[in-house]
């Protein structure tokens, strides 16, 4: 099983994602967070194999949380699912140590492929966030990269 903490201040998304997530039957939804700093909690509490993660949160954004995720969960992935899609927010969130950035207008089944590809060891930016790179930035001509 695919442990994952989901956190996004929204209880309705968080609920929703649960439920899709887990019908996947290989994803494990072991904690879930309404802002950064209880992810950070969490992540500490657990190290599970991935965090959905979304940018905007109170107490602390999702991109701060990320960083200090990185730092205590070495093996721990997070995938950013955002409606954030400049390129701007996507930078900052994987120089943060993202390997994952999704839009929130993903279907289900991106989420759960992203997941399984992060798990994987590899990483997932959806095509929807790759058009907002040109030339000079982490072009990502499909989904799962290396």
């Amino acid at each position: 099983m695919i442990t994952v903490i989901l956190a996004d201040d929204h209880a309705v998304l968080r609920d929703g994602l649960r439920y899709l997530l887990q019908a996947a039957g290989d994803i494990e939804i072991i904690s879930m967070a309404a802002n950064g700093q209880e992810a950070v909690e969490q992540a500490r509490l657990h190290c599970p194999d991935v965090i959905v993660m979304d940018i905007s949160m109170p107490v602390m954004s999702g991109i701060e949380a990320t960083k200090h995720i990185c730092k205590i969960c070495e093996n721990t992935k997070v995938a950013i699912l955002s409606m954030h899609h400049t390129a701007e927010y996507i930078q900052r969130a994987l120089e943060a140590g993202a390997v994952g950035y999704l839009l929130k207008d993903s279907a289900g089944a991106e989420l759960v492929a992203a997941i399984r590809a992060l798990n994987d060891g590899k990483r997932y930016i959806s095509k929807s966030v790759a058009k907002h790179f040109g030339d000079g930035g982490p072009k990502r001509n499909g989904n799962t990269i290396n």
